[in-house]
C-alpha cells in the first residue's frame, strides 16, 4: 500500500490555524442498512445509520466466495486500525451463491477470515439494491452527517479512501460534526478446537501422518494417521511473513526431494517445509500482491504473486492455482523462476490454448498422469490442462461446468451436471477424480471414461480438499474443523437435482443498440497517466457469445457502442476495464502510479422498455449516473 499524503504544511505557530475548506460533493443521503440475517460482531446489537452519526462509515459490500473481496478485507485492516476512533467499517454481506445466503455460513466466514468489524448479513440483497451496487466488492464512504461521498468498485482503493478519510476528519472536526470514540465492534467468543477452518492436506511419506494447513490459525498441523491426534504445530500461529510464520496458508504438495511446498495465500508467496529438519523457507513471492503491469515471470523471489490457493507437482515443476488473478502459474525449483502458464487474468470460462484460456478463481489442483485437474471455483467447474497435440504447449479444457452464473447439485452426464463452488479435486486410482464440492457440502466424482458425474457423499460441511489413505479418502471438512475418513463406495449416493442461477436481478435493456460507459474519475490528487500512450483499456465479451452482434473485443476507450443480436432474450455481458493514474504533483519527478481494474458480469434481459445506456463505475464516483429502466 502506498503511504498516505502527509497533507498541507501547517501555518506558523503564531498564526491561527485556518479551518479546511469544505469539499464540494454531491449531497446524496445514505440509504438505511437493512439485512434479514441481522448483525454479526456487535454483541447482538442492531445498528442504524443514525446510531453511527458523527463517524465516517465505510460500507464493504462483499461475499465470501470472492477472492477480490478477500483482498479488500486485507487492504482495510491498516485503515481500520489507524483510524479506529473515527472510522466504522461495516461489511454488508451480499451473497452470490445459495450457500452464501445461509446465516451459519456467513458466521463461519466472518471468523474464518478474521473480520474485525461489524457485518450486516443481507441474504436478500436489500441494502445492495438500495445502494445500486453492481459488483463484488464495492466500497461506499458515508460522511459523519450521513451522506454518501464516494463509491469504489473492485480492489486497490485503500490508499484513495485513506486520503478521503483524512480530509473528512479535518473538515468535520472543524465543523464540530465529527465524533471520536470506540466503535461498535464486539469480538465473538473464541472456540477451542485442534483445527480451525483447515484448508488442504497431504499425506507424509514414511509415517503416513497428515500435514494440514490450519488456515485461520496461520499454521501447519501434523496429525497422526488417525487424523485426530496432534503431533506438532508448525509456525508461530500469528499472521506474518517471518521465518516461522504464515498468513492463511492453503495448498500443500509433496516435492520429489521429500519437502512440502505450501501456498502461503495471504502472504502471496510459496514456502517450503522440511518435515525432517522442520525448516521453513520462502521460495517464491515477495510478500506483496501482484497488480496489473507487474512482471509475470522471472526470478521467483523477485516476482509478486496473488493469492496462490493450491499447488501440485506436474510436468516437472510446481503448478500454482493463482486464484487472485484467475490464472495458473508455475514455479521451477531447478531454475528458481516463476511464470504464467495459463490464463489471461480475465475472469470467466473459456477453453483453448493455455495463453488464451480464461479461469475464474482456480482453487484446487490434482496431477493425474497426462492431465492436471483444476477446481475452477467461481465457474463451479471441473477443468483440466493437458499437452497440446503436436506442440510443446498446453491446452485447457472443461469437463463439467458452463460459466460464472450457473451452479447447483445435479448428477448425470457431464454436459448437464452441476457443481457449486468446488475448492478441491483429488485423483482416484481408477482414473476418475473426486471433487470437493464445497458449497454443496458434498464429495462428487467425475469419470472421464463414462462422462458421468455422481455423488459419493453428502452432509459434509464445506469440504475444501481430500487425500487418499489406503482404500479410504480423507476429506478436509473445513467448516467442521476436522478430517473425515470415508470408504470409497462401490455405488454413488443419488441426490435430488437442484439448479440455480446467480441471485442478482438482471438489468433490463432494449433490443438493438446499447451504449456502455465505464465511468472513471481519478482519486483526489491523481490524474490519468498518458505519458506512454492510452492509459485505459476495455474488454467486452458475452455469454452466450452470440448475444453481441457488434461491440465485443478489446479497445482503449472506456465507452463502447454495442449491438445486441436479434432473437437473443437474455445473457451476461462480461466487461473488464483498467485505468492507470499517477499522483498529480508537478514537483515530484517520480510520482507513484496506480492501476485501477474491475471485472463485471452483468446479467441482462432484453425487453422493449429496457434501457439503452449501461453505466459501470470503475472508481471514485459519489453515485453512478442515472440510467433508464435498469
Amino acid at each position: 500500500m502506498n503511504d498516505a499524503s502527509s497533507g498541507p504544511v501547517p501555518a506558523p505557530a503564531s498564526a491561527p490555524t485556518p479551518a479546511p475548506a469544505p469539499r464540494r460533493r454531491t449531497r446524496v443521503r445514505a440509504p438505511e442498512l437493512v439485512g434479514k440475517g441481522g448483525w454479526l460482531n456487535t454483541g447482538d446489537t442492531s445498528y442504524t445509520l443514525a446510531d453511527l452519526r458523527g463517524r465516517i462509515v465505510v460500507l464493504d459490500f462483499w461475499t465470501f466466495c470472492c477472492i477480490n473481496c478477500l483482498h479488500v478485507l486485507d487492504e482495510l485492516r491498516e485503515l481500520e486500525e489507524k483510524h479506529r476512533d473515527t472510522v466504522v467499517i461495516i461489511g454488508v454481506h451480499s451473497p452470490k451463491f445459495v450457500h452464501e445466503a445461509e446465516h451459519r455460513s456467513v458466521v463461519d466466514a466472518v471468523e474464518r477470515y478474521e473480520v474485525h468489524h461489524p457485518v450486516l448479513d443481507d441474504p436478500e440483497l436489500a441494502t445492495w439494491k438500495q445502494y445500486a451496487v453492481r459488483a463484488w466488492p464495492t466500497l461506499v464512504v458515508i460522511d459523519p452527517e450521513g451522506y454518501v461521498v464516494a463509491q469504489h468498485a473492485g480492489e486497490g482503493h485503500a490508499h484513495a479512501i485513506e486520503k478521503l478519510v483524512e480530509e473528512l476528519e479535518a473538515e468535520h472536526a472543524a465543523k464540530g460534526t465529527l465524533r471520536r470514540g470506540d466503535g461498535p465492534y464486539v469480538a465473538p467468543e473464541a472456540v477451542a478446537t485442534d483445527l480451525r477452518f483447515p484448508g488442504k492436506a497431504v499425506v507424509l511419506p514414511g509415517s503416513g501422518n497428515f500435514l494440514v494447513s490450519d488456515s485461520t490459525r496461520h499454521q501447519l498441523v501434523e496429525l497422526e494417521p488417525d487424523g485426530e491426534s496432534v503431533v506438532r504445530r508448525i509456525g508461530t500461529g500469528g499472521r506474518g511473513f517471518g521465518p516461522d510464520s504464515f498468513s492463511e496458508p492453503q495448498g500443500l504438495a509433496l516435492l520429489p526431494d521429500g519437502t512440502v511446498i505450501v501456498a502461503d495465500t495471504v502472504n502471496h508467496a510459496l514456502r517450503t517445509y522440511d518435515p525432517v529438519s522442520g525448516r521453513i523457507a520462502t521460495v517464491a513471492g515477495t510478500g506483496r500482491q501482484w497488480w496489473q503491469g507487474s512482471p509475470t515471470s522471472g526470478p521467483a523471489l523477485e516476482v509478486d504473486l496473488s493469492s496462490p490457493w493450491d499447488v501440485a507437482w506436474w510436468a516437472d515443476r510446481v503448478w500454482i492455482a493463482m486464484a487472485g488473478v484467475h490464472q495458473l502459474w508455475t514455479y521451477d525449483p531447478a531454475t528458481g523462476t516463476v511464470g504464467v502458464a495459463a490464463g489471461t487474468t480475465n475472469e470467466g470460462l473459456v477453453d483453448g490454448p493455455a495463453g488464451e484460456a480464461w479461469f475464474a478463481q482456480p482453487s484446487g489442483l490434482a496431477a493425474a498422469g497426462d492431465r492436471l485437474w483444476v477446481a475452477d471455483s467461481e465457474t463451479s467447474a471441473l477443468r483440466y490442462v493437458e499437452r497440446a497435440p503436436a506442440s510443446d504447449g498446453f491446452v485447457v479444457r472443461t469437463a463439467v461446468g458452463t460459466g460464472l452464473f450457473d451452479f447447483g447439485h445435479r448428477d448425470g452426464a457431464a454436459e448437464q451436471a452441476l457443481l457449486q463452488h468446488p475448492l478441491g479435486v483429488t485423483a482416484l486410482p481408477d482414473g476418475s477424480v473426486a471433487v470437493s464440492d464445497t458449497y454443496n457440502h458434498a464429495l462428487r466424482r467425475f469419470d472421464p471414461a463414462t462422462g458421468e458425474v455422481t455423488t459419493l457423499a453428502t452432509d459434509l460441511r464445506e469440504p475444501s480438499a481430500a487425500v487418499l489413505a489406503g482404500d479410504d479418502i480423507v476429506v478436509v471438512e473445513s467448516a467442521r474443523h476436522r478430517l473425515t475418513r470415508l470408504r470409497l463406495p462401490d455405488e454413488a449416493v443419488r441426490v435430488e437435482s437442484v439448479a440455480h442461477r446467480t441471485r442478482r436481478a438482471a438489468t433490463e435493456v432494449a433490443p438493438g443498440a446499447l451504449r456502455l460507459d465505464v465511468v472513471f474519475a481519478a482519486p483526489s490528487g491523481q490524474k490519468l497517466d498518458t505519458r506512454y500512450g492510452p492509459s485505459t483499456r476495455l474488454l467486452v465479451s458475452s455469454t452466450p457469445p452470440g448475444l453481441l452482434a457488434e461491440g465485443s473485443g478489446a479497445g482503449t476507450d472506456l465507452h463502447r457502442d454495442l449491438v445486441l443480436a436479434d432473437g437473443v432474450t437474455e445473457g451476461v455481458l462480461h466487461v473488464s476495464a483498467m485505468a492507470a493514474s499517477c499522483d498529480d504533483d508537478p514537483s515530484n519527478e517520480y510520482p507513484a502510479c496506480h492501476v485501477h481494474q474491475q471485472d463485471w458480469g452483468v446479467p441482462i434481459e432484453v425487453t422493449p422498455t429496457g434501457t439503452t445506456h449501461l453505466p459501470l463505475v470503475l472508481a471514485g464516483m459519489a453515485e453512478p449516473p442515472p440510467t433508464t429502466g435498469a
